[in-house]
């Protein structure tokens, strides 16, 4: 296992160029079979994505493109909740590790927080095993159930070496979640080296973008709406223009992002959505009946989300001492 630690981040000194994870074996003459599939999911097209996988299955193509079309078919079904036909589906006799930590994946999310622990010592013991510990599939959805977990210096251990452009990405968004925007531009510069137009390098870069600050919110809204006018708008993407915007202080197009989630993408069921629909009412001034209600609906529909275990854990502070002030 390679050592990576969050505060002291792995350097990227003579480093090859990146390669796609399913590249090596495509020629310039061979059509990319799964084009589309990657850009729907990448884009959060799931339901599209999974039609598209059906779809692919239909065509012949080698078995390396089988196993990715696999894997991007459950990952769809598991960022749309479908938790236990995921972990029916991977956690079946002779299925590849990849499926098997997507299976982990789901069942991660599904339990209660009093279960999770045991889910990610199954996964470290999934990762030791010398026979599965290089697939580069398993790596990455082990990185996404570590951030889960909130465990970045393992999620960052999976992926900094920066092996397909999918880690490469996730390696942008570890450093983004731990404040190293210099680490953050240096693994973007390695994902537009492997392919600067592709869907996952425009969307790495509006996420740079978006964290550098207002200098650059125009730049990320400009992207993420040039993806949006040529593939279709969808829930994280109308997410990720609301988030641009409102670094960029336009609160009112940020609204207007989210109200379109809520009205197209059944937003109002979705955390993301629903947090961002507090902030930007509270910095547009809006009534609190109408703040209380997207707050309320966050903790009934979203419990574990970090939002609001942050608020419920100021919200108890705040009670305690006022308490005492009605005590004395």
């Amino acid at each position: 296992a390679h050592s990576a630690d969050p505060e002291n981040p792995p350097t990227r000194t003579k480093r090859s160029k990146p390669k796609d994870l399913f590249s090596e074996t495509t020629t310039m003459a061979e059509p990319d079979e799964l084009y589309t599939l990657r850009a729907q999911y990448w884009l959060g097209h799931y339901t599209l994505a999974l039609d598209e996988g059906r779809s692919a299955a239909r065509r012949p193509m080698s078995p390396h493109l089988k196993a990715e079309r696999e894997e991007l078919m459950l990952r769809s079904q598991l960022a749309l909740g479908q938790y236990d036909k995921v972990m029916a589906e991977g956690s079946a006799s002779g299925k590849s590790p990849a499926l098997h930590a997507l299976a982990l994946h789901a069942s991660y999310l599904s339990s209660a927080p009093e279960m999770r622990e045991s889910i990610v010592d199954e996964l470290k013991v999934l990762l030791a095993n010398s026979a599965s510990s290089s697939n580069t599939s398993l790596q990455l959805t082990a990185c996404h159930i570590f951030l889960a977990a909130n465990m970045l210096r393992e999620a960052l251990q999976c992926v900094h070496l920066g092996l397909t452009m999918e880690h490469l990405a996730m390696c942008v968004q570890i450093y983004i979640k731990i404040d190293r925007l210099d680490l953050a531009n240096d693994a973007l510069n390695l994902l537009k080296q492997a392919d600067e137009d592709s869907i996952l390098a425009q969307l790495t870069s509006s996420y740079v973008a978006i964290s550098t600050g207002k200098s650059r919110s125009d730049d990320a809204v400009h992207v993420l709406s040039g993806l949006s006018e040529q593939y279709g708008p969808s829930l994280m993407l109308l997410n990720c223009m609301a988030a641009a915007n409102m670094v960029g202080g336009k609160y009112e197009s940020a609204e207007g992002n989210l109200k379109e989630a809520v009205a197209e993408f059944g937003g109002e069921n979705d955390a993301d959505t629903l947090v961002n629909l507090v902030v930007c009412s509270q910095h547009l001034g809006r009534k609190g009946g109408e703040i209380e209600k997207y707050l309320s609906a966050l903790k009934m529909r979203c419990a574990d989300h970090p939002f609001v275990q942050g608020l419920v854990q100021v919200e108890g502070a705040f009670e305690r001492e006022a308490n005492k002030y009605i005590a004395a």
